[in-house]
């Protein structure tokens, strides 16, 4: 079967985000006043698995190899 995967990385609460930073920065010289912000990386993938349990493992197996730094990032996987 196939199956469209979305991952979303970000880094974890604590680590320093010089994007998001610069982001918010501008985005105040615009006049828009932000509490916080935060940036995070999605990948949408085809997947071919078994199942939809078989697929969650598949793009789970991704980001600990590849996508995500466990150290610094936190991910979440959604199966369509």
């Amino acid at each position: 079967m196939k199956f469209d995967v979305i991952i979303t990385i970000s880094l974890k609460s604590g680590m320093l985000n010089p994007e998001a930073r610069a982001i918010q920065h501008a985005l105040s010289n615009l006049g828009f006043e932000t509490e916080y912000l935060k940036t995070a990386d999605v990948f949408e993938i085809g997947l071919d698995a078994s199942d939809i349990g078989s697929a969650q493992k598949k793009a789970e197996e991704m980001c600990e190899r590849l996508l995500a730094n466990p150290v610094i990032h936190s991910y979440s996987v959604e199966v369509k």
